[in-house]
């Protein structure tokens, strides 16, 4: 099982967390929610003719993002309706949230495509003829 598999997301391992809940139970004053981000994880890869960004964002429906590009900054967002459900335990919740992430001049933003499957949404941003015939390894300094 991969470490991201088994990451705990709160503040204690889930381990001592699951060992002590009679205790954390007890004096749970956060409605059994676990102090966790509510924006969903995002991955983003390049490859020779695109870049990639992939979000994790499980119990939606396509219906609920909003993609927009302008002045060259890319933003995902998403509205769903609450659920009527009372979560016993509860590590996720992305009923509404906003991400922006600034595109390189190399994406052809005309063309960017997004698909939504199984929980992950993934973007699929074209690189422009330029960048794809440019050869060598960019290297990123760290500041």
């Amino acid at each position: 099982m991969s470490k991201e598999l088994t990451k705990a997301t709160s503040i204690l391992p889930s381990v001592f967390d699951d060992y002590f809940k009679p205790w954390k139970d007890f004096f749970d004053f956060n409605g059994g929610k676990t102090f966790t981000a509510t924006v969903p994880a995002v991955n983003i890869t390049e490859e020779k003719d695109q870049f990639k960004l992939t979000v994790a964002a499980p119990g939606m429906d396509k219906d609920d993002f909003r993609i927009d590009i302008e002045n060259d900054v890319l933003t995902i967002s998403a509205e769903a309706e609450e659920s009527d459900e009372t979560p016993t335990r509860q590590e996720y919740n992305y009923s509404s949230f906003s991400r922006s992430f600034r595109l390189p001049a190399s994406v052809i933003k005309e063309k960017v495509e997004a698909k939504y499957k199984d929980g992950i949404l993934k973007l699929y941003l074209p690189k422009t003829e330029e960048a794809r015939r440019a050869n060598g390894t960019k290297h990123i300094v760290i500041q």
